[in-house]
């Protein structure tokens, strides 16, 4: 296995303009293989949907989703470029798919940036705290590995797709970008369940920028 260096990394993102989180990925998956990580990300989509990432997504649909028993409901936004595919059934497919995955694994936030940065302090001073005997550098990577865990459970994006844990909600969202070609942007949702906290677990408290799903 070649080491996965930032030299690497920035290789295959020259390549395939990815993300950086991305391509680390999937050298990982592909054992620091350059050829075949590029080959890994194209067969998730990811490589042309960066190339989409730029271009505007003002069209698509609000939609609202109750889970069986009238306990959970959700309401989401999900945006593409042009109403036509908005209509189609694989973006209806996506927006379906997408309402269950927030009503069944409760994602507080769409991407980690969203989230407080002294929340994200706490779960450090929390970690940190648990191994503040190890090496720092050993702290550093535990720390970030936690932390990593820590956004795949709170952001939606980054959650593992309730019917394919081998990918993530960014994942699938890429994969249908590829598929429809078109700019696809998880703008917003809000959950809502019977009984809870009258504090809504919104997405964002106001409607946000536009934000491309694969930057």
């Amino acid at each position: 296995m070649s080491e996965i260096t930032s030299d690497l990394v920035k290789k295959l993102r020259d390549a395939t303009n990815a993300g950086m989180m991305d391509c680390k990925k999937a050298l990982v998956e592909t054992k620091g293989d350059l050829a075949a990580a590029e080959t890994w990300l194209r067969k998730k989509g990811i490589s042309s949907a960066s190339k989409k990432a730029s271009r505007d997504a003002n069209e698509g649909v609000i939609a609202s989703y109750i889970h069986a028993g009238d306990k959970v409901g959700v309401l989401i936004e999900l945006n593409c470029e042009t109403d036509f595919v908005a209509r189609t059934d694989s973006f209806k497919g996506l927006v379906k798919d997408i309402s269950l995955q927030i009503a069944a694994a409760s994602p507080r936030f769409v991407r980690r940036e969203e989230v407080p940065a002294a929340e994200v302090e706490k779960e450090k001073e929390i970690v940190t705290a648990q191994i503040k005997n190890k090496p720092p550098q050993v702290v550093e990577k535990i720390v970030t590995g936690r932390l990593d865990k820590f956004f795949g459970t709170v952001c939606l994006l980054e959650q593992a797709f309730i019917k394919d844990d081998k990918m993530t909600i960014k994942d699938l969202i890429a994969s249908k970008i590829a598929e429809l070609g078109e700019n696809i942007v998880l703008r917003r949702f809000v959950r809502f369940q019977l009984g809870e906290s009258l504090t809504p677990l919104a997405s964002e408290p106001e409607a946000p920028a536009a934000e491309e799903v694969a930057a």
